[in-house]
């Protein structure tokens, strides 16, 4: 062990470097599933600055300083309430914010989103099935993103109206009938935050043969 050690101490700097790089400073995150599209895809690497929120220990979700807060229309990984699992969604509500949905309108302490721009376009949902999905322009005064809607029954497209605890968030995916969010899981607390997804690092499509999408890679998310 010890030669092992002497011999290979270079590489295995190298690997608690990374791996404290990872925890702390940035992360790069493969994204599995389409709760996020169309802004983000299966098979997405995302690039994730863990220094955008809080300075933490390693490891650990204990903040040693808060670095900036976290802004409605963030993209962000966190750690889910219900059971722990990393997920990827956008802040829509801020502390103190009532959250309501009405109709897959979303409104934000009374005022509700305008939406523009409507697109049609066949989603691929798996199993060789097709259905037709609409995506439009969500914006909140200056801020606007795409958003996606599925004809999907049971869907949620009433919820709240609910205030945000202080020191949480409520966080909705961009697929909003195909994302377990914050209508599902509740608001998520400050301390989950793991940072904030500001690009693409890399891309390739899961569902066909991981054929590399190049015009993804390297683009700003928002």
């Amino acid at each position: 062990m010890r030669n092992f050690l002497r011999n290979n101490r270079g590489l295995l700097l190298f690997m608690l470097c990374l791996g404290l790089f990872r925890t702390a400073i940035a992360d790069w995150n493969p994204v599995p599933t389409g709760s996020m599209r169309p802004t983000i895809l299966e098979g997405d690497v995302v690039l994730v600055n863990r220094l955008a929120y809080d300075l933490k220990i390693p490891l650990t979700d204990y903040s040693l300083a808060q670095l900036g807060e976290p802004e409605r229309g963030d993209i962000v990984t966190f750690s889910s309430p219900k059971d722990g699992t990393r997920l990827i969604k956008r802040i829509v509500g801020l502390p103190g914010d009532r959250i309501e949905l009405r109709n897959n309108v979303l409104s934000v302490n009374g005022k509700p989103a305008d939406y523009a721009d409507i697109q049609w376009v066949s989603e691929d949902v798996g199993g060789g099935r097709f259905v037709q999905a609409s995506r439009w322009s969500e914006t909140f005064d200056a801020s606007s993103h795409r958003v996606q809607f599925l004809p999907y029954p049971g869907a949620r497209a009433d919820f709240g109206p609910l205030t945000v605890p202080a020191d949480h968030y409520f966080m909705m995916g961009d697929n909003r009938d195909n994302s377990e969010d914050s209508r599902y899981i509740g608001c998520v607390p400050r301390k989950l935050l793991i940072g904030q997804a500001g690009h693409i690092l890399v891309s390739a499509d899961i569902k066909h043969d991981w054929q590399p999408r190049l015009d993804r890679s390297f683009s700003r998310l928002r």
